[in-house]
């Protein structure tokens, strides 16, 4: 239903039922279950997607596609050689690459989000480094003026980012602009720059434009790019890693 959604716009629960076939009812019932997540809006004569304005919230997007996310963490800590230098920017897909560099050895990780910085201090071998700037209470990332400054101080091996939106096209985007500032300069500060995103920040709306996918070195997901995004990808000659339902193992 998202999927058709987000490539044809608004809806009605009639059409939903004839393409998806299934009763309108059903419709109706997955309809409420999105809406309570926020996922989709109701509007006069069917559905569409939300406001562009404002992110799910944190504790609904924790438990949205977790196990997706945790594997993308592991494919992708797993690509993080031992003794690397990193920066690891706000998310909920960030957080889980983070969970799984408890094991790497002689690691540096600079972050503006405190739960990152919560996680990876359980890793005796690594050295977090937490940027100044103002705490969003709702997720605990940390923006502004004085987070930029202070991450144009370092010069990192890799970058680690994720993002809200995804646009065929291969346009980044996100919701707030002073956490999109934070992470543009994290582009510049980085020698590589990594993406993990799961599936649905594909065609997912967003109001502040972050970037280009051309400025990513290495993408990591969960299933093969959409069609209808797969020209941007090929052109912009990111590398595009996906992870499968089978565990990820730790750098050797």
């Amino acid at each position: 239903m998202l999927n058709h959604l987000r490539q044809h716009g608004d809806t009605s629960v009639e059409e939903l039922a004839k393409i998806l076939l299934v009763t309108a009812q059903t419709i109706r019932r997955d309809i409420r279950e999105l809406e309570d997540a926020r996922l989709l809006a109701r509007y006069h004569g069917g559905v569409g997607i939300p406001s562009t304005v404002q992110n799910i919230d944190y504790d609904q997007r924790q438990v949205m596609n977790s196990d997706a996310k945790q594997r993308i963490g592991q494919l992708a800590a797993a690509h993080v050689e031992h003794g690397r230098s990193l920066i690891i920017n706000i998310g909920t897909t960030t957080e889980e690459v983070s969970k799984a560099l408890l094991h790497h050895k002689a690691i540096r990780v600079v972050t503006n989000n405190l739960n990152v910085a919560s996680i990876l201090s359980n890793n005796e071998e690594a050295e977090v480094i937490v940027a100044g700037g103002l705490v969003r209470k709702r997720d605990r990332g940390i923006v502004g003026e004085a987070t930029i400054d202070f991450m144009r101080q370092f010069k990192v091996d890799v970058g680690i980012i994720g993002v809200s939106g995804i646009e065929a096209d291969g346009t980044l985007l996100d919701y707030d602009y002073r956490e999109v500032r934070v992470t543009q300069a994290i582009f510049e500060q980085s020698r590589e720059v990594w993406l993990v995103a799961d599936q649905s920040k594909f065609g997912r709306h967003a109001l502040v434009r972050l970037g280009n996918i051309a400025q990513i070195d290495k993408f990591f997901t969960d299933a093969p790019v959409p069609p209808q995004a797969l020209a941007a990808f090929e052109k912009s000659g990111v590398e595009v890693l996906v992870a499968d339902a089978a565990r990820t193992g730790d750098v050797d």
